[in-house]
């Protein structure tokens, strides 16, 4: 039996420097992150990562560092959610992209910016043990009710897309297990993870056995700085793991990677999961 670390991480698409970093004698260009990202892999050493807000020149910047480095990872290329994953210990079976839709029927849309909103869905198998499984990143529509109504409602729908597809798969090998991650833009107590609980995934935090993070992993690092981490519990989050039909201890871990270091990456914390496949 292996135990797995499965990453979902937004990494805050900004590609230039801004002014206000300028002041701080600080670059929160692209190019200038992607080595603190690399760290970041390096210290939790993911088995498989998920990303969000990972646009075309930080997936090049990112596997450039990890090619420099010999570390032993792949990219699944998939727009602004890219999958990263351990070469030396899965094997890619399938893999399929859903771009979500504009438009939600009874709503004024649109419900995708600029088409970065969707889910990427890769099929492995562990090779030790020869178990497969689904992996599935997403991001889903960010704006409120207030601003764009029906968006908490389009979010939803956007989740039950992505479980069709990952159930698509999933029958297709066998009913093989799902874990499904991302940021989801809203709370716990929303439409969208009432949509993924209605489908049968639990809550990565609700299925850990043997630690739970229990704080909100995000920063203020995009509208005002110094930046520092928000003290807000579990129910506030917006990046969110899930999984389905794995054993009921399977998951030992559900935790999120907060260093100071961190606070100059992205506002939004890596979560993660360690479950036994």
């Amino acid at each position: 039996m292996s135990t797995l670390r499965l990453v979902t991480q937004n990494q805050w698409s900004t590609g230039d420097n801004t002014p206000e970093w300028e002041k701080l004698g600080k670059d929160c260009s692209a190019k200038a992150r992607m080595p603190g990202h690399l760290q970041v892999i390096k210290d939790i050493m993911p088995d498989i990562l998920g990303g969000q807000e990972v646009d075309r020149r930080m997936q090049s910047y990112l596997m450039n560092l990890i090619t420099d480095e010999r570390l032993p990872y792949t990219l699944i290329w998939g727009l602004f959610v890219p999958i990263i994953y351990r070469r030396d210990k899965l094997e890619l079976l399938d893999q399929e992209y859903l771009m979500y839709p504009l438009d939600m029927e009874g709503y004024d849309g649109p419900f995708n910016n600029a088409r970065t909103k969707a889910c990427n869905l890769a099929v492995f198998r562990e090779k030790a043990s020869g178990k497969v499984f689904i992996y599935a990143t997403t991001h889903l529509w960010w704006q409120s009710d207030d601003m764009t109504p029906g968006s908490r409602l389009a979010r939803a729908y956007q989740a039950r897309l992505a479980t069709e597809m990952m159930e698509k798969y999933s029958k297709q090998y066998q009913n093989c297990p799902m874990v499904f991650c991302g940021d989801l833009n809203d709370v716990y107590d929303s439409p969208c993870v009432k949509a993924m609980e209605e489908a049968g995934f639990v809550h990565g935090y609700h299925a850990a056995t043997e630690f739970r993070f229990e704080g909100m992993g995000y920063n203020n690092n995009n509208y005002s700085l110094p930046p520092k981490w928000i003290d807000a519990p579990f129910e506030k989050a917006i990046d969110h793991v899930f999984v389905k039909g794995f054993k009921k201890d399977a998951v030992k871990r559900f935790d999120r990677y907060c260093p100071d270091y961190y606070l100059y990456l992205s506002d939004h914390a890596p979560c993660y999961i360690d479950i036994e496949i």
